[in-house]
């Protein structure tokens, strides 16, 4: 017997498979409308884990393989039950009622931005809204309580860098907050070693700038033997450098921030990579969703469950969603759990996703859908 013939086997047995698995499905279409009529929820985690020790019991050396098998098939299951009872009833009339037919960002606003002016999130806040009155604030959280006491409209944060990664603490403040996203934005970052006029580079020694500039520019550093010195923003440190009176100190910022504060440029582009890029994330309280929408964020919290991440992110798959961003982060309350955010691609206007977000709101702790806006 060649693999010819093994694989035609396999074909075989699939298609006794198709029928019987298509026969399950109409029972579970038949155990949705029961649910309906007797006010049942969707999800019985105890039953289905029954049923999978017991396939593992039954099936001994291959159980685990099978098990995974029979939970991708109850998953399968409970989204065509979820459809059928459309779950998620307060998801779905809180998107129905933001959808717009503008762009979320369109209108004149103000926004909050962490540090002074000319710092990175100015130039993007630029870019993001046409004409926006910006107001700064020392730290992030600062930005985050600005929205949440309505000074303003919009808060604008960093949340990862192509060389740096994640900024962990606003992926924590996002966790915390629960602030909707309003849109994004890929800013390219070009780093510049500044200093006071007359100061060159045998004088420095310390150099300020915000933790992820000194890791973005840590090769550079390393060369010159510089010591970076953590400062709360790029153009905040310009600000700083310009105003001592120390002569060996410097700072890395951009060229905007050193132009406005009267800082020589002793070196542009000192960024470890070239295509150096910070992805900014514009937070509000008022979830809106504009008619470019092309990306989806999410927190949810998962039971401590063997495999429970694995099928979250094949019932993803399954809808043909695209995930571009998986960050796990500490709740917080002493405990050693755990929240994930999710960014993927899609738009909640097409019902299939609409209802896998409903389904998952119906389903797991601590769920929160972020929004769903255009990434510029």
């Amino acid at each position: 017997m060649d693999l010819t013939d093994l694989r035609k086997e396999i074909d075989e047995i699939d298609d006794e498979l198709i029928p019987l698995l298509l026969k399950r499905m109409d029972v579970s279409k038949r155990v949705a409308q029961y649910k309906m009529q007797h006010g049942l929820e969707v999800l019985n985690a105890e039953r289905e884990q029954q049923i999978l020790d017991g396939v593992r019991k039954k099936c001994g050396s291959e159980g685990d393989a099978v098990a995974t098998v029979f939970a991708a098939t109850m998953d399968a299951s409970r989204a065509i039950q979820h459809n059928i009872m459309q779950s998620g009833g307060s998801l779905r009339r809180l998107v129905s009622d933001s959808l717009s037919d503008k762009d979320a960002l369109g209108e004149k606003t103000t926004v909050a931005c962490a540090g002074v002016d000319g710092s990175y999130a100015d130039e993007t806040a630029r870019t993001l809204f046409k004409n926006a009155q910006i107001k700064h604030y020392r730290i992030f959280e600062d930005v985050f309580e600005a929205v949440n006491k309505g000074e303003a409209p919009f808060g604008l944060v960093p949340v990862e860098n192509s060389t740096a990664g994640s900024v962990h603490e606003v992926y924590d403040l996002i966790i915390k907050y629960r602030f909707y996203v309003a849109g994004s934005y890929s800013l390219e970052v070009n780093h510049c070693l500044c200093a006071k006029k007359g100061v060159d580079y045998a004088d420095i020694d310390e150099v300020y700038s915000h933790p992820q500039a000194l890791s973005q520019c840590s090769e550079f550093i390393k060369n010159f033997a510089f010591t970076g010195v953590n400062y709360t923003n790029t153009a905040a440190a310009a600000e700083f450098v310009a105003a001592s009176p120390r002569s060996d100190i410097g700072v890395i910022c951009s060229a905007d921030a050193a132009k406005k504060y009267g800082l020589q440029i002793l070196k542009a582009g000192i960024q470890n990579i070239s295509n150096n890029r910070t992805r900014f994330i514009a937070i509000s309280k008022k979830l809106v969703i504009g008619h470019n929408a092309d990306k989806i964020s999410l927190i949810f919290a998962l039971p401590h469950t063997t495999g429970s991440l694995y099928r979250i992110l094949g019932r993803f798959s399954a809808s043909g969603l695209n995930l571009t961003k998986l960050e796990s982060r500490p709740v917080g309350n002493g405990e050693f759990r755990y929240c994930f955010y999710v960014d993927l691609l899609g738009s909640i206007r097409d019902e299939k996703t609409l209802a896998l977000m409903c389904a998952l709101y119906e389903e797991l702790p601590d769920f929160k859908f972020l929004g769903n806006y255009h990434e510029y």
